[in-house]
């Protein structure tokens, strides 16, 4: 497949961008990465996804995919021959399934509402909400992988995908407000997990660096501020 007939429309410090690269590196499926600008979208993506006018956006062939977990589906179905992505297993799949949902749902938008919390207590409330998330994901984590490494088991898979993409939001958060919200007491799985995902070879150069991600998160509060309220 040439690179030129896969192209992925995204942001380096979006975890839901980090999704797809992690499933083509799996695939190794070379593409082209285009990267959109804070404050703009190109006509490429209001073209390839006019519906929600957000990254990221597989083309493939010429036709656009929408929706991170979306196109991670449709990444391990179109290159099968690969390794497998998703559990072979039913329910071992919809058991995936459900906690992704999970995450999106209710844990990744709680972790984002931390940063611009009204007050301290509103904030400590989210980072309490944060943390039970993290305790259930350790059960989850427990079932799903069988004693093994990855939620996948011996290597990445579809849970993996989705909870990992935001690792790199969660350790800048732990940084910038001085907390462990992982650790070996309540999560002591997830924490070795973590290390094994992050540096894993599908995932290591494009899992983004803490302090990056903290010096970012200062210039994307700042653009949320010139926004019309």
């Amino acid at each position: 497949m040439a690179k030129s007939d896969v192209k992925l429309i995204g942001a380096w410090a979006s975890p839901f961008v980090m999704r797809p690269r992690i499933a083509l590196n799996i695939k190794s499926v070379e593409y082209e990465f285009l990267e959109e600008i804070l404050g703009s979208k190109s006509q490429l993506l209001l073209e390839s996804n006019p519906v929600h006018k957000k990254i990221p956006v597989l083309i493939h062939g010429g036709k656009p995919i929408c929706e991170s977990l979306v196109i991670v589906e449709y990444i391990d179905e179109v290159w099968s021959p690969g390794p497998a992505i998703l559990p072979s297993d039913p329910h071992d799949r919809a058991l995936a399934r459900f906690w992704a949902a999970y995450l999106d749902e209710k844990w990744f938008p709680a972790m984002r509402n931390i940063v611009t919390a009204k007050d301290e207590e509103a904030r400590k409330a989210l980072m309490d909400q944060v943390g039970e998330g993290l305790v259930l994901l350790e059960g989850a984590f427990s079932k799903c992988s069988k004693g093994k490494g990855f939620f996948g088991g011996d290597q990445i898979g579809y849970l993996d995908i989705a909870f990992g993409s935001f690792l790199g939001w969660l350790r800048a958060l732990e940084k910038m407000n001085g907390v462990k919200l992982m650790d070996e007491t309540k999560t002591p799985g997830l924490l070795k997990w973590a290390d094994s995902f992050s540096s894993h070879p599908a995932v290591k150069d494009v899992f983004p660096e803490t302090e990056k991600l903290v010096e970012f998160a200062k210039v994307l509060a700042k653009f949320k501020a010139t926004l019309p309220k």
